[in-house]
């Protein structure tokens, strides 16, 4: 007598083929990320940054300018001769019309590009006046006897105007740049933008420095 015997091939759960396991299995909802909208071009975020850090450097100088001036009865000390405020002050104003020009250029940039010409040439050649004179004016203090080493106000002079004066140095190289690509029509929005900001940092730091040092 035969005994029954369990089919075990029938009973064994099939297997589900490959395209059946995929639509069996919930997919994970993506998750959408939003694009986080930039500042600004990198050109223009980057000199920010380097404007503020500018900012410090000049602070400390100025901090560091009024204390050693403070401990002085007079100023400047004995022997050390004054610094030209007065043909200063013009120069400073050929220097603050640089910027002037700087902003009508931007403004005409789009819609009148004669003009915008006209203005950046205008403000290159007032910030090279302004540097120009800056140079002639450290020839006659040096012959007046105002070194880096005839006294704290020769060196904090020296320190904290010639630096300014390298800052501009640079910024007027930029701007020649800026005005070469727009001759040639190759000039950029983010490009001008960018060297204009380090521009109106030289412009704006200025009168400080004219106020603490000169007078």
């Amino acid at each position: 007598m035969e005994k029954d015997t369990p089919n075990t091939e029938d009973e064994r759960p099939t297997r589900p083929k490959g395209g059946d396991m995929q639509e069996n299995v919930l997919p994970f909802p993506r998750r959408v990320v939003p694009r986080r909208q930039p500042v600004g071009p990198n050109s223009v975020v980057g000199m920010l940054i380097f404007v503020v850090t500018e900012l410090m450097l000049f602070a400390g100088f100025i901090s560091a300018f009024t204390i050693t001036r403070a401990a002085y009865n007079t100023w400047p000390p004995i022997g050390q001769p004054r610094l030209p405020a007065g043909e200063t002050l013009l120069n400073t104003v050929a220097l603050l019309a640089s910027g002037v020009l700087l902003v009508l250029a931007h403004r005409s940039f789009d819609k009148q590009p004669a003009r915008t010409g006209r203005y950046l040439l205008g403000s290159l050649l007032l910030g090279s006046f302004f540097v120009l004179f800056q140079g002639a004016e450290w020839v006659a203090l040096i012959r007046e006897g105002l070194t880096l080493t005839s006294s704290n106000h020769g060196a904090f002079f020296y320190l904290i105007v010639g630096t300014h004066g390298l800052h501009a140095v640079a910024a007027i190289l930029a701007l020649s740049i800026v005005y070469i690509r727009f001759l040639r029509g190759r000039l950029q929005r983010s490009t001008f933008l960018a060297t204009s900001v380090f521009w109106y940092f030289v412009v704006g730091v200025w009168p400080v420095l004219y106020l603490r040092v000169y007078l």
